[in-house]
């Protein structure tokens, strides 16, 4: 793999920029691999680029129906933050912003992180007590926190109304290294890491069936011809519940569309993300001057990937009130993301009732934040057959248990 560099930018355009290489290999499926890895999505790479790195197992294939990234990867609104209120969730998630710091230097890849902050706005008594217990209990777990004023959140952001016609802010959770990256790089990325390592990239190859013998795993048929492998980790997000049921288990997840937009662009208004959940909604600048905003996930089962008129009134009247400023913006695009959502609101990363068969899911709206910590303890599990310390808590026994990890109810928020 040839390393990115202000010097190779240089030097190709110097010769018309003819000389760039493709990122990853676009190779023919091997009759059986050590690892399969059903999904090409942040989650999958991730899982296999630290098989690789960590492990040292790199015969591996990453098998995607559609497109590298295409799914939730692509169809989010990058918001990257670990103030959660449940230990195993803080654990997790802090890995993964910790792990976003340096992933740039790590891939040779710019994913534009920006830890520009994440605040998340108390609007009501009641959502304000509950920061506060997050912000205690972050201290303890060595996330870095803190609840700041109204005024300190007029100063970080001034073109929020403070008083607002139905709920005033009372303050906000606000964590400073928290922020965005650029969706489609940290896919490319990882991509690009694995193809150097000697991994296949297999894209436009839908998996059909699971094949197994004697309660283990043997292999997947797919439109491409049928792969053998020792084991296989599936990764595929809003699909999760239909690949668990080829392997002949079921999950205790539920998928729906979740959906957001951005604004035309403008000139910089906002430089921090910001959380309204008492209203719903949230709302951050790319660096087009788009404003990328989120809201809810759609009160129904399905698995449509377009956004929906009474959607984009709910959340775009909800920030309205909150930031009069846009009101006379114009909508540029929507859409929506499939994601699957268990009980507690929390993912599993877990065995599976097939040997040889690993389960990484339910990660409903905190998907992409999650990404390099999801993939560090999905290799873990993978490469060991036992969960490690980050991934241990999230298994799917602890729905028959009833160990729930309820960040519904903790996080006011599940995004």
């Amino acid at each position: 793999m040839r390393r990115y560099s202000a010097f190779a930018i240089a030097r190709e355009a110097a010769r018309y920029h003819q000389g760039w290489e493709r990122a990853w290999r676009s190779p023919e499926p091997k009759k059986e691999y050590d690892v399969v890895i059903v999904g090409a999505g942040g989650h999958g790479l991730a899982t296999a680029y630290y098989l690789g790195k960590n492990h040292g197992i790199t015969n591996i294939a990453v098998v995607e129906k559609g497109w590298l990234g295409g799914g939730n990867t692509g169809r989010n609104t990058t918001i990257i933050r670990s103030n959660y209120l449940q230990d195993p969730s803080a654990a997790i998630y802090e890995k993964a912003r910790s792990l976003y710091e340096d992933l740039s230097q790590d891939l040779n890849m710019n994913v534009m992180f920006s830890p520009r902050g994440v605040m998340m706005l108390a609007q009501t008594e009641h959502e304000k007590r509950g920061y506060l217990r997050t912000a205690h209990a972050n201290s303890l777990q060595g996330v870095v926190t803190e609840f700041i004023t109204p005024a300190k959140v007029k100063e970080l952001v001034p073109i929020i109304n403070l008083s607002g016609p139905r709920y005033p802010v009372l303050g906000a959770l606000w964590q400073a290294r928290g922020g965005t990256a650029r969706h489609d790089a940290v896919a490319w990325g990882y991509a690009r890491a694995c193809s150097a390592m000697g991994m296949d990239i297999i894209q436009k190859c839908e998996v059909t069936g699971v094949e197994q013998s004697g309660g283990q795993v043997t292999g997947v048929e797919t439109t491409r011809g049928r792969i053998g492998c020792k084991k296989l980790a599936l990764v595929v997000a809003g699909h999760s519940g239909a690949l668990a049921d080829m392997a002949g288990f079921r999950l205790p997840i539920e998928s729906v569309a979740l959906q957001a937009l951005v604004s035309e662009p403008i000139k910089p208004a906002i430089d921090v993300v910001v959380m309204a959940n008492t209203v719903h909604g949230y709302m951050s600048q790319s660096d087009k001057g788009e404003l990328v905003i989120g809201g809810g996930a759609d009160g129904f089962n399905n698995y449509t990937q377009r956004g929906s008129f009474h959607h984009v009134e709910e959340t775009v009247r909800a920030l309205v009130e909150t930031f009069p400023i846009i009101s006379r913006l114009k909508m540029m695009r929507q859409w929506g993301g499939i994601v699957d959502m268990t009980g507690d609101r929390s993912p599993i990363i877990s065995r599976t009732p097939l040997g040889g068969c690993f389960i990484n899911g339910g990660w409903g709206t905190g998907g992409f934040k999650s990404i390099p910590g999801s993939g560090w303890a999905m290799a873990e599990l993978v490469a060991n057959g036992t969960p490690g310390p980050l991934a241990s808590a999230f298994g799917l026994e602890r729905f028959r248990e009833g160990r729930f990890i309820d960040e519904s109810v903790a996080a006011g928020v599940a995004h």
